[in-house]
Formats: structure tokens, sequence, C-alpha cells
């Protein structure tokens, strides 16, 4: 029955967008995952995806997909790139992992225009300034 089924709430978990400074000295955008918690997250599986509209049509970009074995307590990792004509849209990033032997998932939307300076705040266990999720 649904009841019988447990219903894990993620909490300290975030997804922020952070940028930064390429070798070369350019600005670049970067996704990471922020294990706030004090214990180990193992089997991290992150998709993400941006949809929306653009000039007035509907766009979708691929589906990319990470695996990440384990991210240690108070840690974070690095999840992919990403570029400034996405800001536009939805970025979506569906999170799965677990804890032990219970599966957790939640899904973290960026929204359109959203992922600016203006929403900037101090991104815990990084320790720099980017957009949050938690």
């Amino acid at each position: 029955m649904l009841k019988d089924i447990p219903d894990f709430h993620v909490e300290d978990v975030a997804m922020a967008i952070i940028p930064e400074r390429s070798p070369e000295g350019d600005r670049v955008w970067n996704v990471y995952i922020v294990n706030m918690k004090n214990e180990i997250i193992e089997g991290v599986l992150v998709t993400s995806k941006g949809y929306g509209m653009h000039k007035g049509e509907k766009v979708q970009t691929s589906v990319l997909r990470h695996f990440i074995e384990n991210i240690p307590a108070q840690g974070f990792v690095r999840v992919e790139p990403i570029i400034e004509n996405l800001f536009g849209l939805n970025n979506e990033f569906w999170v799965s992992f677990y804890i032990n032997r219970d599966i957790y998932d939640k899904k973290y939307l960026f929204l359109p225009e959203t992922i600016n300076e203006e929403y900037f705040t101090h991104i815990p266990v990084i320790d720099k300034q980017g957009v949050m999720i938690k």
C-alpha cells in the first residue's frame, strides 16, 4: 500500500551555480551539488535539462546524466559547466542518492533569469558567492 512506502524528505543537500574563472581568466559558470549533512551520501545521480521559451518558440536542451559515487559529509562536487545562454530557461536538476539503504530524491529548479548576481548568496561548504537552491 502507498501508506507503507516511506517518504524521505531531502534536507541539507543543495544545488549551486557559481561564477568562477577559467585558467585562461574567462568567466565561467559551474553547477555544484553541496552536501551540508554530517554524513556521506552515496550513489548520487544527477540529471539536468533546460526548457522554456526562446524568441517565441519552445526549446529544450539535451538531458545530461551524471553519476557521483559519493559526496563526503560537508563536501561538494562540481557537476557540470553551464553556459549563460541557458539562463533564460528553466534549468532543472533531479538528484537521487542513498543514505545507508534509504533512497532520497529531489528536483531543483532554477527559474528563468534567476541565475544572476541579484540573487547571489554565500554558498556554505564551498565558501563562494552564487545562486543556491536547498
